[in-house]
């Protein structure tokens, strides 16, 4: 059983049984369907109003939504056509935008060029009406996304982030579509964890020793040698009997099942207690990782490759209305920002289909990380680029900054090899020099996790990580080091607890096998596929730093 959700028609089991039918039309199957095979119709749809405009206290317009596309099927309302006399009354008298209602009326060919139909409402029937005396949160006007996010859930009921959801959507059935359709098997990994994955230590403590109304004084405390109270909590008396945190990552656990059913993958929550506020950050995120085994860092990187292209061909495939509707909205955005005398210098944005498209037309660039600091250096040595932190933008005066920074692309972070690339290095690689997603592989050891398998040289590992235009990396992965020996010292160099671990690298001594896998935060690639700038404006509900409304 199972159908493309591009597709909001009929779905039937292997026995050609029809599966569950609504009671109304979908208002996708009539606008991006085929239009005109309705003509003619009778239907009966359900769904919210948009936008009304009376003409007459006999005649008026209205648009309709109901949630399954971008688009909104227009109606209009004769009096005088109405089955029953007086029926319309009251949508004449009460609806407003935000009201839900149920209409039935015929299909029929518009007469204005920029829609092909239109419905002549016969009845109508009120479902949800809108407070008369309050203002309805989300006005008919320009909103910006700082509104947007201060209204997080009245935020859905506009056409820009209905839009961004549909995406959101089809990039979740396409990494389910694309790891099912490969034999890959989905894991529940837990989110109650004492494994620290990455390795920096910023996790959300979960415990049940600070009931509400204790005192810090109560709080149980460990001893040391002498008996004597530590300022540390004593996580014995706790709900696990241990320190216990909420995950940053499946991977760990999911490598488990790698090794008895070769190729995995996780998809779920994560969480992570950043101190950071920044348009890249959240504190809840979803994380897709899949885990091959008797593979390498090429397989891995191929897997990272087809798994993106997959994603695009299907929201390009399945959500080109809403596709649509974006690339307008961010042109008409910055025609807007110009005249308020924004922008200035800036060339406008290409067409976000366009842009995705292009991540379609030829293979990923893949270079390693010392390829990638020499090729950054070599742009700083032939003055294409300059370095200026911020301490030392904070010594010079704004005529000496524009003066050394003009014709220059500035860093704020200095570039030698060891350095961990930021986001502004990352992009300028997609963004200038190659115009395309890049593959970094081969990174120095010193700033990746301790479960990469190391190269020949002892000074890097084999990870790799793809950076995309416009977001910087988008996924980040490695072969796996899969000799017991070799994990255990390098989990001593770094001065690990190995107690905790042990469970981890025991699967090294029991039919261990060369595997690899890669981490793609979900929120990122719905930026990616949707152009939008802000993570916190493709995720639901987002939680950052300072951040936990409803």
């Amino acid at each position: 059983v199972g159908t493309d959700p591009g597709i909001v028609g009929v779905m039937k089991n292997s026995s050609g049984q029809r599966l569950f039918k609504r009671s109304r039309t979908v208002l996708k199957d009539i606008l991006e369907g085929d239009p005109e095979a309705f003509i003619g119709k009778l239907v009966t749809v359900c769904g919210w109003v948009q936008t009304m405009r009376e003409h007459t206290n006999t005649l008026a317009f209205f648009e309709l939504n109901d949630g399954s596309c971008c688009g909104n099927l227009q109606v209009l309302i004769k009096k005088e056509e109405a089955d029953e006399k007086g029926c319309l009354d009251e949508l004449f008298s009460r609806a407003k935008r935000g009201v839900s209602v149920r209409l039935e009326g015929k299909i029929v060919e518009s007469p204005k060029s920029e829609q092909k139909i239109e419905m002549i409402c016969k009845k109508a029937i009120i479902l949800g009406g809108v407070d008369r005396k309050a203002s309805y949160p989300m006005p008919k006007k320009r909103l910006s996304f700082e509104y947007l996010r201060a209204h997080q859930t009245w935020r859905i009921r506009t056409q820009t982030m209905r839009a961004v959801h549909n995406i959101r959507n089809q990039c979740a059935w396409a990494t389910h579509s694309f790891f099912q359709g490969l034999g890959f098997k989905y894991v529940h990994t837990p989110i109650l964890t004492e494994a620290d994955c990455e390795g920096a230590g910023e996790m959300f403590t979960v415990t049940t020793l600070l009931e509400e109304g204790i005192e810090i004084s109560e709080l149980p405390k460990e001893k040391d040698e002498d008996g004597f109270e530590t300022e540390r909590l004593d996580f014995s008396k706790d709900f696990f009997g241990k320190p216990v945190s909420l995950t940053v990552s499946g991977q760990l656990n999911v490598e488990t099942y790698a090794c008895a059913l070769s190729d995995v993958y996780t998809f779920g929550p994560t969480f992570r207690a950043e101190h950071s506020n920044t348009s890249r950050h959240l504190a809840e995120f979803w994380m897709i990782e899949p885990e091959i085994c008797f593979a390498t860092l090429d397989d891995d990187m191929a897997l990272a490759e087809d798994y993106v292209k997959y994603c695009v061909k299907s929201v390009l495939d399945n959500c080109s209305s809403d596709l649509e509707f974006l690339s307008k909205k961010y042109q008409s955005d910055f025609k807007l920002a110009q005249k308020r005398g924004q922008k200035k210098g800036e060339s406008p944005p290409s067409r976000h289909i366009d842009s995705l498209q292009a991540l379609l037309k030829k293979p990923y660039k893949r270079l390693t990380y010392t390829e990638a600091i020499k090729i950054l250096e070599k742009e700083i040595k032939e003055h294409r680029c300059i370095v200026i932190t911020e301490q030392e933008e904070k010594k010079m005066t704004a005529k000496d900054f524009k003066r050394k920074t003009k014709g220059k692309h500035r860093f704020e972070n200095k570039v030698f090899w060891g350095v961990d690339l930021a986001s502004e290095h990352e992009k300028y690689l997609t963004d200038k020099v190659f115009k395309g997603p890049v593959i970094v592989y081969n990174y120095p050891k010193t700033i990746k996790a301790f479960y990469m398998k190391m190269n020949e040289d002892k000074k890097t590992v084999q990870a790799m990580d793809m950076l995309v235009p416009g977001i910087g990396e988008l996924i980040g992965g490695s072969a796996r080091e899969d000799d017991y020996d070799k994990l255990v010292k390098r989990c001593v160099e770094l001065d690990m607890e190995l107690e905790s671990l042990q469970w981890y690298l025991d699967l090294r001594k029991f039919g261990s096998v060369p595997h690899a896998g890669f981490g793609l935060g979900f929120e990122r690639l719905v930026m990616l596929m949707t152009g939008m700038q802000n993570i916190k404006d493709v995720i639901p509900f987002p939680r950052s730093y300072g951040i936990c409304e409803y």
